[in-house]
């Protein structure tokens, strides 16, 4: 199954239905198949052959969905990219896929004019404009002219459908490769764990660039539901929208549900109708996670992915007892171990490194032979996350193994420190990480964003965690600050808080 040929079987199952809604419009699968056709009738009058690359960069929207259904049936590979990207990560990213089209609006066209104008590979540039500047199409123009007669080419399960560009938290952006075999299976098997029905009305903040939303929307095709799209994440209109919409269900990010836990606004709307949350990208820590399900009377089903796993690997599951704190228990299909240094599988309960196998596990990073061989290995992928396994089989992340802190030789995971921080009345958000020591390696250092009127001390939060935790994880700095530097999905850039200490 190829992801061309799951949208199109929307129309026998279902028949026409209303697939989406933004800003007030409803759009039919009807229409959203209709129009990608053309598109990909275009891009092949343009010349985009089996195998181009076509970069979307664009806010939430729906011509997004169009773009990526029209590439796919054009035979090209979707390039997604998230509308904040900087001028240098874009032009590595243009560079590395060789992408001959790209999909954006035009304040970001205008913004990078002069390189995307000079480069020599992209040939057409579209824009969501009725009047595209000169060197540009117009992607409504594209979709209003007579279709062409070319035939569309015939797409495999194996074809490479998405290049998907890590965060580049770490390092320059790597570029994972899925297919539409990936795509589709973790799709069907993510919505089997959760019992997705055609009746449930789904919000959709999650930007569509991010493999998480993503996926939440190749499902869409597979189970006939409706998705509310916003254009981007505000506690207040997401409330508006479940009242209006009767949303049943909700994907995103912690910092998302955080957010709404902490808006006043809450109480002046109906949101009884919401019964579940989906809850990745990053940790949700446990006391803000208890708080929202008895403030908002909704489950939350934890769940873990990367976009190397196109993403789900693991969820809670709906029908099945939730653990706060677990990412649950791995999808249909999906394989998981957690092992030693040596490669060796731990006793259940212990601390090592998840690896992962399945349908939905890439076949490595483009263009990057080396760095696929280290994470990619006899058909695991090596995650780099630290986890362990309860006796029932539900999987505890414990951390990342770059994040650990190695303090006079014991591993501390910030974890620990965060999840205590986070019960403590006076603080709303926070974060931990090592710096570099002379003589215990590193030290333990905690950010800490305070809530609006609170008052404290690190004194104070320092006596806090002395009554709360072993004195080898005793934080020795305390930084209160306004905010923490955080990614579009929300998860804390830790590497940006290590570099400020050297």
């Amino acid at each position: 199954m190829n992801l061309v040929t799951l949208a199109d079987e929307t129309l026998q199952t279902f028949g026409e239905y209303p697939f989406l809604i933004f800003d007030d419009r409803t759009y039919t699968n009807k229409q959203i198949i209709r129009e990608a056709t053309r598109l990909a009738g275009s891009l092949r009058k343009l010349g985009l052959k089996k195998g181009d690359k076509a970069v979307v960069m664009l806010p939430n929207c729906p011509e997004v969905i169009i773009s990526y259904q029209g590439i796919l049936r054009s035979g090209g590979i979707i390039v997604p990219l998230i509308p904040l990207m900087n001028e240098k990560e874009l032009t590595h990213i243009l560079a590395n896929c060789e992408a001959v089209a790209m999909i954006t609006s035009r304040d970001i066209f205008l913004k990078n004019e002069n390189m995307l104008l000079s480069n020599k590979i992209l040939r057409n540039i579209i824009l969501l404009d009725d009047n595209a500047p000169p060197g540009t199409f117009s992607f409504s123009q594209l979709l209003h002219e007579p279709p062409p007669a070319i035939a569309l080419p015939v797409i495999s399960e194996e074809d490479l459908a998405v290049i998907l560009y890590t965060a580049g938290t770490t390092s320059t952006p790597k570029g994972v490769m899925l297919t539409h075999k990936n795509l589709y299976s973790n799709a069907v098997n993510a919505a089997r764990s959760h019992n997705t029905q055609s009746s449930d009305i789904t919000l959709v903040a999650l930007p569509l660039s991010h493999s998480f939303g993503l996926t939440s929307m190749n499902k869409a095709y597979k189970y006939g539901n409706l998705h509310v799209l916003m254009r981007k994440f505000q506690p207040e209109e997401a409330f508006k929208l479940i009242e209006k919409h009767k949303v049943t269900d909700f994907p995103g990010a912690p910092a998302m549900f955080i957010a709404m836990l902490n808006c006043e606004d809450a109480p002046k709307y109906d949101l009884s109708s919401l019964l579940s949350c989906l809850s990745g990208a990053a940790p949700f820590p446990v006391a803000k996670l208890l708080a929202f399900q008895k403030k908002f009377n909704c489950t939350v089903y934890e769940a873990y992915g990367l976009s190397e796993a196109s993403p789900a690997v693991s969820t809670n599951y709906h029908g099945r007892p939730t653990k706060p704190g677990s990412i649950g228990q791995p999808i249909p299909e999906v394989e998981v171990r957690i092992v030693d240094e040596h490669d060796q599988n731990v006793p259940t309960g212990e601390v090592g490194e998840l690896l992962v196998k399945g349908p939905n596990v890439s076949a490595g990073y483009y263009k990057l032979p080396e760095e696929t061989a280290k994470t990619f290995r006899l058909g695991w992928l090596y995650t780099g996350d630290m986890a362990r396994m309860d006796q029932d089989g539900y999987l505890y992340i414990v951390e990342r193994k770059k994040d650990l802190i190695i303090r006079g030789g014991f591993n501390i995971y910030p974890r620990d420190l965060e999840e205590i921080l986070h019960q403590h009345p006076s603080v709303q958000d926070a974060v931990a990480v090592g710096i570099p020591d002379p003589v215990m390696g590193e030290e333990i250092k905690l950010y800490v964003v305070l809530k609006e009127g609170a008052i404290t001390t690190p004194e104070e939060i320092r006596m806090y965690c002395q009554g709360q935790l072993a004195k080898n994880k005793w934080p020795k700095y305390i930084e209160f600050t306004d905010t923490l530097p955080r990614n579009p999905m929300g998860k804390i850039l830790r590497k940006e808080l290590r570099k400020i200490n050297g």
